[in-house]
């Protein structure tokens, strides 16, 4: 959770994953990262 917000003020279509495995919300407070883990953020964009 804290990683995320440090990296998107977004609070909405977010998507997180780490080392090209994604995270579900509700286990990002209790994910735990390591030194040369790979973090994405994903945000949904609507356009046409």
């Amino acid at each position: 959770d804290a990683a995320v917000a440090l990296l998107t003020p977004a609070r909405s279509g977010v998507a997180a994953a780490v080392n090209e495995t994604v995270v579900p919300r509700d286990r990002w407070a209790g994910t735990v990262l390591a030194d040369g883990d790979r973090v994405e953020i994903l945000t949904a964009v609507q356009g046409g």
